[in-house]
């Protein structure tokens, strides 16, 4: 089952991908700053999300593949918990 492939990868291996490319929502993170400054825009983390969820259904639109959508799953998981934890944190 797709969705819980995405949850296997999303929130059981967080440790394992923690040790190979940081934390995820770090990385996210990092990744609006290097984006906000090649493009003089002010990028967000969760606009990240957004971007790789847009790209990964732009290749689903030329090819099925299963890795396209389950990586637009994991990362629209990710986007919840991202923006969860955010209004969280707020209050």
């Amino acid at each position: 089952n797709i969705l819980e492939h995405a949850n296997e990868i999303v929130f059981k291996r967080a440790e394992e991908k923690q040790r190979q490319y940081g934390p995820f929502d770090e990385g996210m993170e990092r990744a609006a700053l290097i984006l906000s400054g090649m493009t003089g825009l002010n990028i967000d983390a969760s606009i990240m999300y957004k971007a790789l969820i847009a790209l990964k259904m732009s290749r689903q639109s030329y090819n099925h593949k299963y890795d396209n959508l389950l990586d637009s799953i994991a990362y629209i998981a990710s986007l919840n918990e991202y923006e969860t934890k955010s209004k969280q944190n707020k209050n």
